[in-house]
């Protein structure tokens, strides 16, 4: 009997033993998958974000807003209270009831009972309504007082920053400008965000010149943090805003052109631009083809629309350098404005037999004028009304080599305009060295032929616009400019803006102005006419070479000016690949397709009050 008792005692010990054993392991399990609230010192952050972009008229085009995460320690949770939580919490957080549920319950199961996250997506407006919520709650009793390390600590909903994300508000608007960026993650896992192209890069430094406001200090039972002396408090900033120079109702009205004459004209692409010709102010600059920066899709990037084309495709601009190469001939008293230059006209025995082709032959080369015109010998004026090539390269012969090329180097060509956008690419031209062959022996040389009319080099939009500031703005060029100024907190902060250069004297710019006012009203651009208007400019258009050959694809444009008594504007237009297919309408010429959208956007200038008609001389 007594062997039996003591067996029973044996037993009854091994039972309980294993029992304890099985507590403890419980008890480690449920500890490890607690994780541990911070200590009774904590440090407290405030996010602060990335600066804002604002238009001339006070719009946000590009802001920042803060994300941020809803956690609670599900041990000081109350089960008995755990539906007045959800209920609350769905209230304020405008989640459904049923997902926080799910979430809470899911945890519970698997016995992880310390932080649970049940939002990672909340915005700055319901993370204020929460942070109220979560002093409510503790009021409520909702969340028990839990000994942890010794401490009776009291942890509810917590509501932590996480970081932030970039909202453009007007969608595709201001994408050729203002570009895009890219989220990354720094150290503290908080999502940051960076420029990767536009002034969102070019200005990313400024942007992104922000400091956290942060607190550290003991931690009451409640878990606030006891604001006493101790407490170490560092003070925050946001990044820099951009005010810049463009406004939202002019660069939306010159979208919208450009979308409509995509369209009709069936162009890959329509680029234009409106710049004030004393400042280099950029008032607009669109593209039809815009894109997303909150939703860049694949199509955006394999289709090329997240370039800013303004600045970032080269192209050979045509007839349109043509005013350049004549001006640079003049600068070096190279003609006399009477002078008349022959043409080398040859008559066509046809329909048109009263009109002829200019035709002149450089070695192995035959030059000819694409405009039919009846004089045989053309004064300056004729060369850029009826776009001649033959006079024109015949008036660049007249030129060194080293004339001609540091020329064209000062209005630009072949480099950066220095435009505050990032990506900008430089053309090409030739060089000195090419230019100047056949100078000693007085032949012609063929790069300065097709050069001074615009084929074989090629250039940016943008230094085409900059390098048309210099015939209406006195013979001095600008430098293009898109950020008015820069606040950084109370600061107001001017970027570095570049003196004017002078190009040329005075009085050849206005007599070269004077010749693209006649083109307008009698040339190549007669149909941007407009009374009681300053209006001047150039057609050109050019053959696209691709793999050594011209293809039958063209680029056509429209560089000019537009002023009246007060203002004076520089106004470029560019359309890549207009439909050619139908020879009768001939859209690829400038003439039928750059020159409507120019004088549409002139005539939007004049609604928006850029432009008074009548005062203008």
């Amino acid at each position: 009997m007594k062997n039996n008792r003591n067996k029973k005692l044996l037993i009854l010990i091994f039972f309980i033993l294993f029992l304890t054993l099985l507590l403890m392991l419980s008890v480690s399990n449920t500890i490890k998958n607690k994780r541990k609230p911070p200590s009774q010192t904590v440090t407290h952050k405030e996010l602060s974000i990335r600066g804002s972009i604002i238009s001339k008229d006070g719009f946000n085009i590009s802001v920042s807003k803060k994300l941020f995460k809803a956690t609670i320690f599900l041990s000081s949770l109350d089960m008995d209270k755990k539906e007045l939580f959800v209920k609350l919490f769905s209230i304020y957080s405008d989640i459904p009831e049923k997902k926080i549920m799910q979430v809470i319950d899911k945890n519970i199961r698997q016995k992880k009972l310390g932080t649970i996250i049940l939002s990672h997506n909340i915005d700055a407006k319901t993370a204020k309504n929460l942070k109220q919520l979560s002093r409510k709650l503790l009021k409520l009793k909702v969340f028990k007082t839990i000994n942890i390390d010794g401490n009776d600590l009291v942890i509810g909903l917590d509501i932590i920053p996480t970081g932030e994300k970039r909202v453009y508000q007007y969608d595709d608007s201001f994408s050729t400008v203002v570009g895009y960026v890219k989220k990354f993650e720094n150290k503290q896992n908080i999502t940051r965000v960076k420029g990767i192209n536009g002034i969102e890069k070019f200005y990313d430094k400024s942007l992104n010149n922000y400091k956290n406001f942060t607190i550290k200090g003991k931690r009451d039972v409640l878990s606030n943090i006891i604001l006493n002396a101790n407490a170490e408090k560092i003070d925050s900033y946001d990044g820099a805003k951009l005010y810049i120079n463009i406004p939202l109702k002019l660069q939306k009205n010159m979208e919208k052109i450009v979308d409509h004459f995509q369209i009709k004209l069936k162009a890959k692409e329509i680029i234009a631009s409106v710049m004030r010709s004393d400042t280099g102010e950029v008032l607009a600059l669109v593209s039809s083809n815009r894109f997303d920066p909150q939703n860049i899709t694949t199509k955006d990037i394999l289709n090329g629309h997240t370039n800013i084309n303004a600045i970032s495709y080269a192209f050979e601009p045509g007839s349109v350098i043509k005013p350049l190469s004549i001006s640079l001939v003049l600068q070096n008293g190279l003609v006399k404005t009477d002078e008349t230059i022959n043409a080398h006209n040859r008559s066509v025995k046809n329909l048109f037999s009263n009109y002829g082709y200019g035709s002149y032959k450089i070695g192995k080369h035959t030059i000819k004028d694409a405009h039919r015109f009846k004089k045989n010998r053309l004064t300056l004026n004729d060369i850029l009304i009826y776009s001649s090539n033959i006079g024109t390269l015949k008036l660049a012969q007249r030129l060194t080599g080293k004339q001609f090329y540091d020329g064209f180097k000062s209005f630009g060509l072949s480099k950066k305009t220095g435009i505050d956008i990032y990506s900008e690419k430089t053309g090409i031209i030739h060089t000195k060295k090419q230019y100047s062959i056949g100078d000693k022996d007085g032949k012609d040389n063929i790069y300065k032929a097709t050069d001074s009319y615009g084929h074989g080099i090629t250039a940016t939009f943008m230094q085409v616009l900059k390098a048309y500031t210099v015939f209406n703005n006195n013979g001095l060029m600008v430098t293009p400019r898109v950020v008015n100024y820069i606040k950084f907190q109370d600061n107001i902060i001017k970027p570095k803006f570049f003196k004017p250069k002078k190009v040329l004297d005075k009085n050849v710019a206005n007599y070269i102005k004077s010749i693209l006012i006649d083109v307008v009203e009698k040339g190549t651009g007669r149909n941007t006419k407009i009374k009681n208007l300053e209006v001047g400019g150039k057609t050109g258009t050019a053959s696209i070479a691709r793999g050594g050959k011209y293809l039958k694809k063209y680029n056509s444009s429209f560089f000019g000016f537009a002023n009246d008594k007060n203002n004076k504007y520089t106004i470029g237009v560019t359309i890549r690949e207009p439909s050619s297919t139908n020879i009768r309408s001939q859209n690829y010429y400038a003439s039928s397709s750059a020159v409507p959208v120019f004088k549409k956007i002139v005539k939007a200038l004049v609604v928006l009050d850029y432009l008074k008609i009548g005062e203008y001389r």
